[in-house]
């Protein structure tokens, strides 16, 4: 029988070095193997956990090692180091158990940094280490939401995701549906979801009773809604188009939802790796991005219809800026009330902050055409 802390080695090393997704890889290679449902359980919290908080295991690591470490020998250590930190796995089996999975000819230098591990203090010499971000993540969430609520938010955001399911079976995390509430379509209303894939919140509204056009660019996304709509027994037109340029006519619908690609950094629960993979830059890029699909959108808002712009990030620049620039820029679109608790006011929009409901980190902008 495979070993659980092997099988979690060999993910992280192909996670490191072909840059695969931990939740696309991971799947995969349990399918391959007999295990009970229990240890498939655990090798899913070792992956998560590991390469979520790679930066903080490093740290414990790198303090007992004075050489260059191979792949599958830094994977292990990261792994031993994550049980001992993290899950408070008793020494001798978080030791002893990832000391077996790996080759002979290293094991008396896995074992050896694992003790010390084990022993030494974790006196982690700054937030970002403690917390495994990167510097620039850190700062700038602290520096967005304050001290107080970008910590927690962040601690937040190292909790395993919760798994939330819908009446109708559909699995989305809770501050989704929120925002799909936000929406405010009633039954019979025509909403357009610009950036639909993969069809959570189109799928919530037709539900609803709402008659949806779900849009989205590449082709297998849109195919992803289809297809979700279709398992839910839902009618739920899907269109290959891009959300700058929609395909619909101008002034023809009740609600319209831009849902809008971001950097992530309110979602990074249920993302372990993507706070390795987003860059500083990405931000500024995307909130270029997020303005020409509000731009898009506003054409198509039948008068005293309603925009509902969202985001799972925490940045004011993909959240407030984009949505003061957009408001500054069409004058004929005014701010609705915000939503209430959990959400709290965030500019003329609203946060839902990933430590108040746990749920993914959310804002969302409201606003109505005049008539």
């Amino acid at each position: 029988m495979t070993s659980t802390r092997r099988l979690a080695v060999d993910a992280l090393v192909r996670i490191d070095a072909d840059q695969a997704y931990a939740n696309l890889l991971l799947p995969q290679l349990l399918a391959r193997v007999d295990m009970a449902s229990r240890d498939r359980a655990f090798v899913t919290n070792l992956v998560y956990g590991t390469v979520r908080m790679r930066r903080a295991c490093d740290w414990l690591v790198d303090r007992f090692v004075d050489r260059d470490l191979d792949p599958p020998v830094r994977a292990a250590l990261r792994v031993g180091a994550y049980q001992l930190a993290f899950l408070d796995t008793p020494p001798h089996a978080a030791v002893g158990e990832t000391v077996d999975a790996v080759p002979k000819r290293v094991r008396g230098l896995v074992n050896a940094v694992l003790r010390r591990v084990a022993d030494a203090p974790r006196d982690y010499p700054d937030d970002a280490t403690r917390l495994s971000y990167p510097d620039w993540m850190v700062e700038r969430v602290l520096a967005d939401l304050g001290r107080e609520d970008g910590l927690a938010a962040l601690e937040a955001m190292n909790e395993p995701a919760e798994v939330t399911e819908r009446a109708d079976g559909y699995v989305q995390d809770r501050g989704s549906q929120l925002v799909t509430e936000a929406v405010g379509a009633v039954a019979g209303d025509l909403v357009v979801d610009l950036c639909a894939a993969p069809g959570g919140k189109a799928t919530g509204l037709a539900g609803a009773g709402a008659r949806v056009v779900a849009l989205d660019q590449r082709r297998a996304r849109a195919g992803l809604v289809a297809a979700n709509a279709s398992r839910l027994g839902l009618d739920v037109g899907v269109a290959v188009a891009d959300g700058r340029r929609p395909p619909v006519r101008s002034s023809s619908a009740d609600c319209v939802l831009v849902d809008a690609p971001c950097s992530g950094l309110g979602a990074l629960r249920r993302r372990p790796d993507a706070r390795w993979r987003i860059d500083a830059a990405a931000i500024d890029r995307l909130a270029v991005l997020q303005r020409e699909l509000l731009e898009g959108a506003a054409d198509l808002v039948a008068p005293g219809g309603t925009l509902c712009y969202s985001v799972c990030t925490l940045t004011r620049a993909e959240s407030i800026d984009v949505a003061e620039g957009f408001a500054a820029a069409q004058p004929a679109f005014m701010s609705l009330e915000p939503p209430g608790a959990p959400w709290v006011p965030w500019g003329s929009g609203s946060l839902l902050l990933p430590q108040a409901e746990g749920t993914d980190g959310m804002a969302v902008f409201r606003w109505k055409r005049a008539g």
